[in-house]
């Protein structure tokens, strides 16, 4: 084989390992993995107060449970976290590309027990991934922040909160709303997870987009397959 040959194919080859090993390096030895999706901590049972109940046999502890009014106002703590997460593929591997942000406001309203109003807007302008080239382009192309700084949720429909809620236990409710995002105004469905602790109360879930309903173009690159939908993912605490 000619020399200039040779070289024109080792130099192919070189291209061509390097091609699927810079991505694998970047992956596993590089990059960092992807948080895990928002959820609630593990429940922690615990007794509010205990009343003793002395009987001639024995002595009875009794737990009983102080459920002070929830009724009210009910805002947004800054610890709450909203963000998206989509799945990329980079030459043959898989990956996700995850952003968030903390920058939300909302309110939430009990009365009766039942919540009768809730909302929440989100800074979509401060999304930070592990990712400065993915933030940019979720910031223009993708979500055009600039034109859309802002996404937000409404519920339409009231909650009857149970009585097992009211004292601590996870809620589960599949809850009617308006989001807005990227300008598109849809009526959706989400299911929640909600747990009311002391004074905080925790609402916890995820929606799923399809990219194309919300006017969200392609996010693919190339060299970069991202699948057509993702998750708006979001951990909301509301204090007094």
């Amino acid at each position: 084989m000619k020399p200039v040959i040779r070289n024109v194919l080792a130099g192919a080859i070189v291209v061509a390992v390097g091609a699927v090993a810079g991505p694998w390096i970047y992956i596993n030895l590089v990059k960092q993995d992807a948080p895990e999706a928002l959820t609630l901590e593990p429940a922690v049972i615990t007794t509010v107060a205990e009343a003793v109940v002395e009987t001639e046999a024995e002595t009875v502890i009794e737990a009983v449970v102080e459920v002070s009014s929830v009724n009210g106002q009910w805002v947004v703590a800054a610890d709450s976290v909203v963000g998206y997460r989509a799945k990329e593929v980079i030459v043959a591997q898989k990956t996700e590309g995850v952003g968030r942000t903390s920058a939300v406001t909302g309110v939430l309203t009990i009365a009766d027990e039942q919540v009768t109003g809730a909302e929440f807007t989100v800074d979509m302008t401060t999304l930070k991934s592990d990712s400065s080239r993915r933030d940019r382009q979720v910031n223009t192309r993708i979500l055009d922040t600039a034109t859309y700084p802002t996404a937000t949720f409404v519920m339409n429909e009231p909650i009857d909160l149970t009585a097992e809620a009211l004292a601590g236990s996870d809620f589960t409710a599949t809850v009617a709303g308006t989001l807005t995002l990227r300008g598109v105004t849809k009526d959706i469905e989400v299911t929640l997870i909600a747990r009311l602790i002391g004074d905080v109360i925790e609402v916890n879930g995820s929606i799923e987009l399809v990219f194309a309903e919300w006017s969200i173009p392609d996010p693919s690159l190339p060299g970069i397959t991202v699948e057509d939908r993702g998750q708006l993912e979001f951990l909301l605490r509301f204090t007094r």
